[in-house]
């Protein structure tokens, strides 16, 4: 089966640098795996991508080395189960609450006896090897979403859980439900010293910890923090600030400000 080339990072200490994709055209995935990122992860909840979209633009990371990974829309089996099918080598699940409901994610990306995922790897089978179904439980990653107060309180139940590989902040989320504005990168103290309990709950239950970031530099306040997965804003928001960073310099003859309207 074909490595998994993030376990590999993470287990020499390092940080996977990961892009996003809300655009929903395998062209535009194509164009942003050349870019070299450790991986790239297809966007179905806050993205303009659907199932359909997905697929495409799995096949197109793959004429890379960059790893094929999904955000599902919902913690729902059948999407997550479709998506493994199709080649995603890792799911991140929004809205992860409680154990039972890490339980739940889990479950739908292990086959028996470790989980409950269905089998018919179609795709999967093509991208990874014949002996898909034979390594794809410790070979798929299993990524989380905390992002709320509720997850906080629960952090280290849903940490234990068996089979979860990592976990991911949602700052946006986050911040949202502590302080009751979506705020990135966090300012706030509450919002900040959540971000730093987070991944020091994940070190101790040996969970990889991922963040989303609107920056260069603060994906690298965020790996110095601990954390290693790190997001740079998105394929969307790239190019927004591409287009007015050169929109502006042609008006001003000055480089304008290369900021994005947020961070999908």
């Amino acid at each position: 089966m074909r490595e998994n080339k993030l376990r590999g990072i993470w287990k020499s200490g390092g940080a996977v640098i990961n892009g996003w994709l809300g655009i929903p055209s395998a062209a535009a995935a194509e164009n942003m795996a050349q870019a070299g990122w450790d991986s790239l992860t297809c966007d179905l909840q806050h993205g303009l991508v659907d199932y359909q979209a997905a697929v495409g633009m799995l096949q197109a990371i793959s004429t890379t080395a960059t790893v094929p990974l999904a955000r599902v829309p919902w913690l729902e089996p059948g999407i997550i189960m479709k998506l493994l099918d199709a080649g995603a080598y890792g799911i991140v699940c929004p809205m992860v609450n409680t154990r039972a409901d890490c339980e739940r994610f889990v479950g739908a990306c292990r086959y028996a006896p470790q989980g409950y995922r269905s089998f018919g790897p179609v795709r999967a089978a093509w991208y990874a090897g014949a002996d898909y179904w034979k390594h794809a439980n410790t070979t798929v990653i299993t990524m989380a979403m905390i992002e709320t107060k509720q997850a906080l309180e629960n952090l280290d139940e849903i940490l234990s859980v068996p089979g979860l590989d990592s976990i991911y902040v949602g700052p946006a989320d986050l911040s949202l439900s502590l302080i009751g504005a979506p705020v990135i990168p966090a300012v706030d103290p509450v919002v900040v010293k959540a971000i730093e309990a987070i991944v020091a709950a994940a070190k101790r239950h040996k969970v990889f910890a991922g963040i989303h970031c609107v920056s260069t530099a603060h994906a690298k306040q965020m790996i110095a923090l601990g954390y290693q997965f790190v997001t740079l804003l998105s394929d969307n928001a790239l190019l927004n600030a591409a287009a007015k960073s050169a929109v502006a310099e042609m008006r001003q003859n000055e480089p304008g400000p290369a900021k994005s309207s947020g961070p999908y």
